[in-house]
């Protein structure tokens, strides 16, 4: 399994960008997935999932009402919607996959940088 980012860029405050995550080599059956975002010297923070079945999201405080995660199983795709850009998004943006069962195997991509300016 493979997951490689797209979409990433330098943008302005209140901007969009969507980003895309293709999971290659895999069934697209995974437990959950998500976007995660690091910048540097800090620890990688969830900003929004999705599971696998139930297809249920979960989005950080600070980006609920303008982000949407998103996927379409048939082209092994996970999105992500970005509105409303803020500097404070700036960050390189992770995608994740974990595969099903207790201990589930952990997937990352290498990551897309997003940037916005003020």
């Amino acid at each position: 399994v493979r997951l490689v980012e797209s979409g990433g860029g330098l943008v302005q405050a209140g901007d969009s960008l969507r980003l895309s995550c293709n999971a290659s080599g895999s069934t697209f059956n995974f437990a959950s997935m998500g976007w995660y975002r690091q910048t540097p010297g800090k620890q990688r923070d969830l900003v929004a999932s999705v599971t696998g079945r139930s297809d249920t999201t979960d989005y950080a405080d600070s980006v609920k009402g303008r982000f949407t995660i998103s996927k379409d199983t048939t082209k092994k795709m996970l999105y992500l919607q970005m509105n409303s850009l803020k500097p404070e998004d700036t960050a390189v943006y992770v995608c994740h996959a974990r595969e099903w069962g207790w201990g589930g195997y952990d997937y990352w991509g290498q990551g897309t940088q997003v940037t916005v300016s003020s």
